[in-house]
């Protein structure tokens, strides 16, 4: 799925694209009915919230679940991406966001770029996410708030949260984010929060500021994120373990449209369980030179 002038042009503009019920009901029901098994499991890829046991975020799905493993490789998803980035991609980052019913807790407004950027050292904004719904989001269960053409101000100043939730994030301070806003529209479009159906999907720069808020509805609003980096842009650190921030960056192949659909082989390389050394960490910096694994 390739985008069209005018929606590469609305994409610099606002720095988020949404594209409404693109993935039929049938594909969804695939990847739905393989995420309690996966949410079930008691592994370090699974980030609990603060003081519940409702998962937050699954990592890494794509290594070992072979409907996930295939959503990575759908055309769908990347090659939107390759279209403004202008080059292969490889999977920094693969999640599975469960902001479910009652317990739910908030994101703080920050970049994705700003934490790729702290933690991975990844050179260059040259990365972003790709979300698929896979409930129905509404105004109720927490949805995605973005400011519309925020990226534009490249990278912005951030603290580095540890306390606030289960899962630390370099969030914007509150008075830039009114700023911003007022500067945006303010009441009239300063923020956008797209919602519909499953199968629902958004592509959003790294660099565009985006929060949600908690989830009080009795609804789930569970959510697949490929954070899709540019081979040439790949990361130089290896701070946060291999299951948060991939390793290998090897360039997508795409699979068939119908992959959801239909099995076509995909590798599987952690269906035996995650490698320790996918717990490795090191704060040494890697040459920017260095060879492509």
């Amino acid at each position: 799925m390739h985008l069209s002038e005018e929606q590469r042009a609305q994409f610099e503009r606002d720095g988020y694209l949404f594209f409404p019920s693109l993935f039929s009901p049938e594909e969804m029901q695939v990847l739905n009915q393989t995420v309690p098994e996966l949410y079930a499991r008691r592994e370090a890829y699974n980030v609990r919230e603060k003081g519940s046991d409702a998962v937050r975020t699954n990592f890494a799905a794509h290594m070992y679940s072979h409907p996930f493993a295939s959503l990575a490789r759908h055309p769908r998803m990347i090659q939107p991406v390759e279209d403004v980035l202008g080059e292969s991609l490889y999977m920094h980052q693969f999640k599975i966001n469960g902001k479910m019913a009652f317990e739910g807790d908030v994101w703080q407004w920050h970049q994705d770029y700003g934490t790729w950027f702290n933690d991975d050292a990844m050179p260059e904004p040259r990365a972003m996410n790709i979300a698929i719904f896979l409930d129905d989001v509404n105004a109720f269960n927490g949805p995605l708030m973005f400011i519309p053409g925020s990226h534009r101000l490249g990278v912005v100043k951030a603290k580095h949260d540890l306390t606030t939730t289960s899962y630390p994030l370099w969030t914007a301070d509150n008075d830039l984010i009114s700023e911003l806003v007022e500067r945006a529209g303010g009441r009239q479009g300063g923020i956008v929060s797209p919602t519909g159906p499953a199968g629902s999907m958004l592509m959003f720069h790294g660099c565009l500021l985006h929060a949600s808020s908690s989830n009080l509805s009795p609804w789930n609003r569970v959510s697949v994120y490929l954070s899709l980096c540019a081979v040439s842009n790949h990361i130089r650190r290896f701070k946060r373990p291999e299951y948060i921030a991939h390793r290998c960056f090897d360039p997508i192949e795409c699979l068939p449209d119908d992959c959801l659909l239909k099995s076509y082989p995909v590798d599987l390389p952690w269906a035996g369980g995650m490698p320790e050394q996918a717990l490795v960490t090191s704060e040494h910096m890697l040459s920017a030179d260095r060879e492509v694994a």
